[in-house]
C-alpha cells in the first residue's frame, strides 16, 4: 500500500490521519459509522462492580469478546490488539461494563459465569506500527477479492466469494463464500496460499448473510436490519404471511437478498395471539338464512360475511359471532343483526393504495354538444318537441320576487282605498 502525504485513510468505521512524511500522525473511532452499531443504555448507571469482558468489532458484522487482563483503562472506540489464531488482530471496541457481559451471557447460554469463561485476551492498545500494517492489509481486500474469484472461475466450482477480511498483522484472511451445493474447494486454498502467502480460511455463508455484509438501505428508508442490529436469523416462511393477511407478492415481500424479509416476524406473534380469540368456522346459521366467512381483520376483531348469492359484505364482531354459534349448537338461530356503526364500516385492502397516480385530480373530459346546423332540415322529433307544451316552471330569480311583492302591495292599497 502507498501512503500519500497527509491523506486521511477511511477504513472500518475508523479515520487514519497521515503526516508530511507518509507517516500515521492519529487514527480514531467515528460513533456509528459502522455495521451492529451498540447503545450502552447502562451508561449513567453506576457500576457495582469493575468488568473485564469487552466486545470488539471487525469488519462487517464480525465481532468477538475478549477479556481485559492486563488492567488496560479501555474505553468505547479504543483501537486495541487482541488475541487471535495465530498472531494478533486489531480490532475497535463496541460495548464495554455491564452491556458487555450481557451481550456475552446472551450469546454463550451455556456459560454459568463471565467471571471463569475462558475467552480471549487483550493485548495492548494499538500501537502506530500496528495501524500501519492493519492499514495495508485492509487496503488488500479488494484485489484479493478479485484474484480469487479468477482462481475459483478456473477451477470450475460453483461457488462465489463475496468478501474477503484480513487479520490485523496480514497473517491470515477469512473468505466468505456463497454456494448452493457442497464445494470441494482443497485446490483453491492451494493456490490461493501459494499466490497471497497467507493462511486460508473459508467460510459459507447464506444469501442474508451476504446482505448484511454489504449493508444497504431497505424499502422502509432505513438501514437493513441484517447490516444494523441482527445477528442471528431466523427462518422466514409464508406462513408468516398467510397469519398477517398480506397479499403473496413476491417483489414487495422479497427483501435485497432475494429472500422474504426478515421484519414479516416482527410482528407474527402479535397476530398469532390475536387469531387465538377468532372461531375457525365457515359459515353460520341464521333466521334470515345461512351466511358465509370471506374475510377477518384481525388486529379490530371483525368478520365479513355475505349471504349465498350476494357479493355484499357486512362485518359482524368476535363476540356476536360466537354467540351465534353457540346457538346454533343448542339448535337455535340468532336473528342477523348488524350495528349502524360496523355496516358503515368497509374492509379495505392495501394492495393499489401506492398507485403513483393516487393523489393526481381526476379530469373530467367535457362533452361538447353539437347543435343542429341551421342548414339542416329539422327532423320530425325536433319539430315534435318543439311542439311539445313546456310544463316546465320558469326559473324565480330575484327580480321575479320583487316584482311580485309590489303587485301585492298595490292590491292591498286598493283594498284599503276602496
Amino acid at each position: 500500500m502507498t501512503i500519500n502525504k497527509g491523506t486521511l485513510y477511511w477504513s472500518r468505521g475508523c479515520v487514519t490521519e497521515t503526516g508530511k512524511e507518509g507517516e500515521t500522525v492519529s487514527c480514531r473511532a467515528v460513533k456509528n459509522c459502522h455495521k451492529l452499531t451498540v447503545y450502552n443504555w447502562l451508561r449513567n448507571i453506576p457500576a457495582d462492580r469493575e468488568y473485564d469482558i469487552f466486545e470488539v468489532r471487525f469488519k462487517n458484522t464480525r465481532k468477538g469478546f475478549y477479556r481485559n487482563v492486563n488492567n488496560l483503562d479501555l474505553k468505547e472506540g479504543d483501537i486495541v490488539a487482541v488475541e487471535a489464531s495465530p498472531g494478533h488482530d486489531i480490532g475497535i471496541i463496541s460495548a464495554i461494563g455491564p452491556v458487555a457481559e450481557l451481550k456475552f451471557l446472551k450469546a454463550n447460554p451455556n456459560v454459568a459465569d463471565a467471571k471463569t469463561a475462558d475467552i480471549k485476551k487483550i493485548y495492548r492498545i494499538a500501537r502506530v506500527v500496528d495501524i500501519e500494517k492493519w492499514q495495508e492489509a485492509v487496503a488488500m481486500e479488494y484485489t484479493t477479492m478479485i484474484q480469487s474469484r479468477k482462481m475459483a472461475t478456473t477451477l470450475g466450482l460453483n461457488m462465489k466469494i463475496g468478501d474477503v477480511d484480513f487479520q490485523g498483522d496480514k497473517t491470515k484472511a477469512i473468505f466468505y463464500y456463497i454456494a448452493d451445493e457442497r464445494v470441494d474447494f482443497r485446490e483453491l486454498i492451494k493456490v490461493m496460499a501459494d499466490t497471497f502467502k497467507i493462511r486460508i480460511e473459508m467460510r459459507q455463508i447464506g444469501a442474508r448473510q451476504e446482505a448484511g455484509l454489504i449493508g444497504g438501505i431497505g424499502p422502509c428508508g432505513r438501514e437493513l436490519c441484517c447490516a444494523q442490529w441482527m445477528r442471528n436469523f431466523v427462518s422466514v416462511s409464508t406462513n408468516s404471511v398467510r397469519h398477517q393477511e398480506i397479499s403473496v407478492n413476491p417483489l414487495k415481500l422479497a427483501g435485497q437478498c432475494s429472500k422474504l424479509k426478515c421484519c414479516l416476524n416482527y410482528e407474527l406473534d402479535t397476530y398469532l395471539d390475536a387469531w387465538d380469540a377468532f372461531p375457525k368456522i365457515h359459515q353460520i346459521e341464521t333466521v334470515n338464512g345461512t351466511i358465509f366467512l370471506q374475510k377477518t381483520d384481525v388486529l379490530k376483531g371483525v368478520m365479513y360475511f355475505s349471504t349465498a348469492g350476494s357479493s355484499q359484505m357486512f362485518p359482524i364482531p368476535v363476540e356476536k359471532v360466537k354467540d351465534m354459534i353457540n346457538s346454533n349448537k343448542k339448535g337455535e338461530k340468532l336473528e342477523l343483526y348488524v350495528d349502524s356503526e360496523d355496516s358503515d364500516s368497509e374492509f379495505k385492502s392495501a394492495v393499489g393504495e401506492d398507485s403513483l397516480t393516487r393523489f393526481d385530480k381526476s379530469r373530467k373530459k367535457r362533452k361538447n354538444k353539437k347543435k343542429p346546423s341551421a342548414n339542416v332540415a329539422a327532423t320530425p322529433a325536433v319539430v315534435a318537441s318543439n311542439k311539445a307544451p313546456n310544463n316546465k316552471k320558469p326559473q324565480e330569480n330575484g327580480n321575479n320576487r320583487n316584482h311580485r311583492r309590489k303587485n301585492r302591495q298595490k292590491n292591498v292599497n286598493k283594498k284599503n282605498e276602496s
